[in-house]
Protein backbone atom coordinates (compact mmCIF):
# COMPACT_ATOMS: atom_id res chain seq x y z
CA UNK A 1 0.00 0.00 0.00
CA UNK A 2 1.18 3.24 -0.96
CA UNK A 3 1.03 6.43 0.72
CA UNK A 4 1.01 9.82 -0.51
CA UNK A 5 2.26 13.17 1.63
CA UNK A 6 0.12 16.35 0.33
CA UNK A 7 1.00 19.72 2.54
CA UNK A 8 -2.18 21.15 3.99
CA UNK A 9 -2.24 24.01 1.68
CA UNK A 10 -2.45 21.53 -1.19
CA UNK A 11 -4.95 19.08 0.52
CA UNK A 12 -7.00 22.15 1.37
CA UNK A 13 -7.19 23.19 -2.54
CA UNK A 14 -7.76 19.65 -3.99
CA UNK A 15 -8.92 17.91 -1.36
CA UNK A 16 -11.98 15.91 -3.35
CA UNK A 17 -9.58 14.87 -5.60
CA UNK A 18 -7.82 12.65 -3.41
CA UNK A 19 -10.73 11.49 -1.87
CA UNK A 20 -11.57 10.03 -4.66
CA UNK A 21 -8.21 8.88 -5.66
CA UNK A 22 -8.39 7.01 -1.96
CA UNK A 23 -11.81 5.65 -2.60
CA UNK A 24 -10.19 4.06 -6.49
CA UNK A 25 -6.83 2.93 -5.17
CA UNK A 26 -6.92 2.23 -1.63
CA UNK A 27 -3.62 3.89 -0.99
CA UNK A 28 -3.41 6.45 2.11
CA UNK A 29 -2.88 10.11 1.54
CA UNK A 30 -0.72 11.98 4.66
CA UNK A 31 -1.76 15.45 5.07
CA UNK A 32 1.49 17.40 6.72
CA UNK A 33 1.55 20.73 8.22
CA UNK A 34 4.90 22.24 8.09
CA UNK A 35 6.55 19.35 7.45
CA UNK A 36 4.91 16.89 10.09
CA UNK A 37 2.45 14.47 9.33
CA UNK A 38 -0.93 15.23 11.08
CA UNK A 39 -3.79 13.76 9.62
CA UNK A 40 -4.05 10.13 7.48
CA UNK A 41 -6.64 9.88 4.79
CA UNK A 42 -8.00 6.26 4.09
CA UNK A 43 -9.97 3.91 3.02
CA UNK A 44 -13.06 3.23 5.49
CA UNK A 45 -12.86 -1.08 6.24
CA UNK A 46 -16.40 -1.72 8.04
CA UNK A 47 -15.86 -4.45 10.75
CA UNK A 48 -18.98 -6.64 10.52
CA UNK A 49 -18.40 -8.09 14.09
CA UNK A 50 -20.97 -6.92 16.56
CA UNK A 51 -19.35 -5.64 19.48
CA UNK A 52 -19.59 -8.33 21.82
CA UNK A 53 -17.37 -10.39 19.10
CA UNK A 54 -14.80 -7.58 19.32
CA UNK A 55 -14.41 -7.65 22.62
CA UNK A 56 -14.04 -11.27 22.87
CA UNK A 57 -10.69 -12.05 24.28
CA UNK A 58 -9.27 -9.07 25.19
CA UNK A 59 -10.47 -8.92 28.94
CA UNK A 60 -9.17 -10.84 31.70
CA UNK A 61 -10.94 -12.83 34.72
CA UNK A 62 -9.54 -10.78 37.99
CA UNK A 63 -10.79 -13.84 40.59
CA UNK A 64 -9.41 -12.29 43.46
CA UNK A 65 -8.29 -8.85 42.92
CA UNK A 66 -6.78 -8.20 46.83
CA UNK A 67 -4.39 -11.01 46.70
CA UNK A 68 -0.95 -10.01 47.36
CA UNK A 69 1.01 -9.62 44.38
CA UNK A 70 4.79 -11.05 44.39
CA UNK A 71 7.62 -9.69 42.97
CA UNK A 72 7.66 -12.32 40.24
CA UNK A 73 4.43 -11.47 38.76
CA UNK A 74 5.33 -8.00 37.56
CA UNK A 75 6.13 -8.28 33.90
CA UNK A 76 8.48 -5.05 33.84
CA UNK A 77 10.94 -6.77 36.40
CA UNK A 78 10.86 -9.59 33.76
Amino acid sequence: MNTEEVPKSQFKARALEFFRQVEASGDAVIVTDKGRPTIEVRRYKADKRSPLERLRGSVIELTDPFEPVGEDDWETLR
